[in-house]
């Protein structure tokens, strides 16, 4: 498996898959009205977006001026049961259109959160209500998503996390979440400009310096050994893809992309993480004598995240690491023989030079449109690419004509990502992936959420330049 490459059967899983059950059941249903009439709702969280300072490095001069949640480089982690209803008030005190998308929520369409699209984007001053009930359980991702105007609310900051915990979640003695973001510093410690035409023609902004939870890493983890851990995984960065490396750590994958999964080790103790993917990962702390242990992203020789280390008196040993349980509106099943399909070519940005590999990346074309998915540039008032009656199977055929990988992202729904030749799919489910350049991957998905829904890049400067689609379930 290449290191940009999505997982593949062999990489994640040891011949498991997942149970599918016969009913029919609907991420967005009508609910029943309540006896007597509802009841009122409660009050909002208040999310207030707004310019604050950060120590992004210790070497840096001076704090760096960011846009923060209510004050604080930190990522807001947003708890939830399944079944409760998120309510949560973004008053937008920044100087740029705002609106939040809820990346691997299988929502409401119009609480989605592509401004633009799904919403009008909320003005400077104004503010916005996004409530919802998340229909399964997960770690999902708060992330900016104004179309045309996504990559520098991001880059400046803004991130958070929502968790929609299980009913019966597995017994931890610890949950942690770990957002990575990545940024790009002057060597004063001050934000690069935004908008530079090479960085969205190519990667996208790859910045310099990485922090997890808002703060310079490595999370410092410490527990007794034997106790169980839940690391929840998400990559929050503009355009950082990377892999993370499990180091004297024993690890076992229990969901991808928020959804359960069998359990299973990551082949050669290593997992893909393009951005907007989440892993849910459990492990025991080692004991004293075997040391700590240490998530790393295989950036340059490796980057710790975080550090696990044993301290204190080590804890009676757990039961053996068991799955997680289901979602029970997930698509119940995906019949392929009357699918509906469709072709999605990616293409555009910059070009590189095989004569001269190391010549940086050189785009010449019409700064509107530097990518495109089926010849067009997505834009906020096209039309959708085609639509698809509520229930429908659909297979997408993506091909990537660029010269760079792609990371795309399937809205409101999720997907099984396909064999080659359509005789079955990885046993796990998606809303994130990532294709390589030259290749094409097909996704089959239940189209089972009304509503104008988006394929799009998660690579912030792509998405503000085109590189995303739509299509429509009536």
């Amino acid at each position: 498996m290449t290191p940009s490459s999505p997982p593949t059967r062999r990489a994640l899983l040891a011949g498991a898959a997942l149970a599918l059950v016969p009913a029919r059941p609907r991420a967005q249903a009508p609910q029943p009205a309540a006896p007597g009439g509802p009841a009122p709702a409660p009050e909002p969280r208040i999310l207030t977006a707004a310019p604050a300072t950060a120590r992004l490095r210790p070497d840096a001069p001076a704090e760096t001026p960011v846009w923060a949640f209510d004050g604080r480089s930190v990522p807001p982690v947003l708890r939830v049961k399944r079944g409760e209803a998120v309510r949560l008030r973004l008053d937008n005190r920044t100087d740029k259109p705002l609106s939040l998308h809820w990346h691997g929520v299988r929502n409401a369409n119009a609480m989605d959160g592509v401004g633009g699209v799904t919403q009008a984007p909320v003005a400077p001053g104004a503010s916005f209500l996004y409530a919802f009930t998340p229909p399964d359980a997960g770690t999902a991702l708060i992330r900016p998503l104004v179309v045309g105007g996504a990559s520098e609310p991001a880059g400046r900051g803004l991130a958070g996390l929502l968790v929609v915990e299980e009913a019966k979640p597995p017994v931890v003695d610890r949950d942690v979440p770990l957002v990575l973001q990545d940024w790009r510093l002057e060597p004063d410690g001050t934000l690069a400009g935004f908008g530079p035409l090479p960085f969205a023609a190519s990667s996208g902004r790859l910045g310099n310096t990485l922090t997890v939870n808002g703060r310079p890493g490595p999370e410092a983890i410490a527990a007794p050994p034997g106790a169980r851990l839940r690391l929840r995984l998400a990559n929050a960065c503009n355009a950082r893809a990377t892999r993370l490396r499990f180091d004297k750590l024993k690890v076992w994958v229990a969901a991808v992309d928020g959804q359960p999964t069998d359990t299973f080790e990551p082949l050669r103790a290593t997992l893909p993480f393009p951005p907007g993917t989440r892993y849910d990962v459990l492990l025991d702390v080692p004991s004293g004598k075997e040391g700590g242990g240490t998530v790393t992203a295989l950036i340059g020789p490796g980057i710790p995240l975080a550090v696990v280390t044993p301290e204190g008196e080590a804890l009676p040993a757990r039961p053996p690491v068991a799955a997680i349980g289901e979602n029970p509106l997930l698509p119940p099943e995906i019949k392929l023989q009357n699918a509906v399909r469709r072709d999605l070519t990616l293409a555009g940005g910059a070009t590189l030079d095989k004569a001269r590999p190391e010549a940086p990346p050189a785009y010449a074309g019409d700064p509107a449109r530097i990518w495109t998915v089926n010849g067009a540039a997505g834009t906020a008032g096209a039309a959708p690419l085609f639509s698809v009656k509520r229930g429908s199977v659909v297979v997408l055929a993506l091909t990537n004509q660029t010269a760079f990988p792609q990371s795309l992202h399937l809205h409101g729904h999720v997907f099984r990502l396909l064999h080659p030749l359509d005789d079955g799919w990885e046993p796990y489910w998606l809303d994130t992936f990532q294709l390589l350049e030259g290749r094409t991957a097909r996704i089959a998905f239940l189209a089972d959420n009304p509503g104008r829904w988006l394929v799009s890049a998660t690579a912030l400067e792509r998405f503000d330049t085109g590189l995303w689609t739509s299509f429509e379930v009536t």
